[in-house]
């Protein structure tokens, strides 16, 4: 059997490491390039079957042209959003499969630990000690215990999340468009409407994917229902919320604290070093400024079961669609929908 060769974009040194280790048992001919995939890299899959993809890869309807010239069959995203990727262009042409749930447990506990640093000011402890200044105005925080924390979106992440935060004595009350009341009568959270989240929480944080009806989910208007001093947390998409919305709402008081592993412009900055470099991002550089705002790029998910996880799912996925059998992650333009194609065939197209 011809062997399958696949084209890894974005490729960190992690990925390489662990994608390596997962490859042992499936073989395949990996070629790991540094390069994004985008209109000016797309030539670089003449050759191959299949490519693996990342967040800031993206794929247009103008990418798609040449992939599917080249050969290419599948898009394996070792991600669980997919929203870099036209599904209306790709769908009939290649073959999309994501991987959607690395470590539930990763993102959420990276989203506790947000809440804790900026509640507790811990970061900012770590700097004074390490300057032998042991004074302790200014980091004053608050009881968890008896507060509420909103949740938006109870997938895999956001229930883990419940569980723990139910752990710190929170009252925890969560918005999803298709709740399951099962799970939230044994774990202990009730549902209400989105906007009982925005006036009742004193700790928010986001969990649902990016489509076209979240996006902006937070905005100015949504920004003006919230507690004063709310704490808000995103681990999910940046474009969840509308950014200099946030900054006027964190200059006005109403947002006391913003803890943020996303951004909506991150593709430029994120996974890459600008210790020597310019900010020239101006909203990004202006939340910067922020001492109540803690930015993490992007590494919620960076475990190493987590990224065991991913290997070990996206090329598992590949796997499947070469072999002919259903791939159980894949995702097309239809899914989601009552007359999508995979509902009766089990495939997308």
């Amino acid at each position: 059997m011809k062997k399958i060769k696949l084209s890894f974009f974005d490729a960190k040194p992690y990925d390489i490491e662990f994608f390596n280790r997962a490859n042992r048992k499936f073989g395949y001919d990996i070629k790991y390039f540094n390069n994004r995939l985008n209109p000016d890299t797309v030539s670089l899959v003449k050759g191959f079957d299949a490519v693996c993809l990342f967040v800031n890869d993206i794929v247009t309807k103008n990418v798609v042209g040449p992939l599917v010239k080249n050969g290419i069959r599948i898009i394996a995203l070792r991600s669980a959003g997919y929203n870099n990727v036209d599904l209306k262009a790709v769908f009939g042409k290649i073959h999309v499969a994501r991987v959607p749930a690395y470590s539930p447990y990763a993102v959420a506990e990276h989203t506790v630990g947000l809440m804790l640093s900026l509640n507790r000011k811990i970061h900012k402890a770590y700097y004074r000690t390490r300057d032998s200044n042991f004074n302790i105005n200014g980091l004053l925080g608050f009881d968890m215990n008896g507060k509420t924390a909103g949740i938006i979106g109870t997938g895999k992440i956001g229930r883990v999340l419940a569980k723990i935060l139910k752990g710190f004595c929170m009252k925890v009350i969560a918005y999803d468009p298709f709740p399951d009341a099962d799970y939230a009568a044994r774990t202990g959270f009730s549902y209400v409407p989105l906007e009982k989240i925005y006036t009742d929480s004193d700790i928010i944080s986001l969990h649902c994917p990016l489509t076209q009806e979240t996006f902006h989910l937070i905005d100015g208007k949504a920004l003006s229902k919230m507690k004063k001093g709310v704490m808000l947390i995103n681990t999910g998409r940046g474009r969840l919320i509308n950014t200099r919305a946030l900054i006027a709402a964190l200059k006005s008081g109403r947002i006391g604290y913003a803890g943020l592993d996303v951004y909506e412009e991150e593709s430029e900055y994120f996974f890459e070093d600008f210790s020597s470099k310019i900010v020239s991002d101006d909203v990004l550089a202006r939340l910067l400024t922020f001492n109540n705002v803690l930015i993490t790029s992007h590494q919620a998910f960076f475990t190493v079961e987590a990224l065991a996880n991913i290997a070990d799912t996206t090329l598992g996925n590949i796997a499947e669609f070469f072999c002919g059998g259903q791939m159980e992650n894949e995702i097309c333009y239809q899914c989601g929908r009552k007359e999508c194609a995979r509902e009766k065939t089990g495939k997308c197209f």
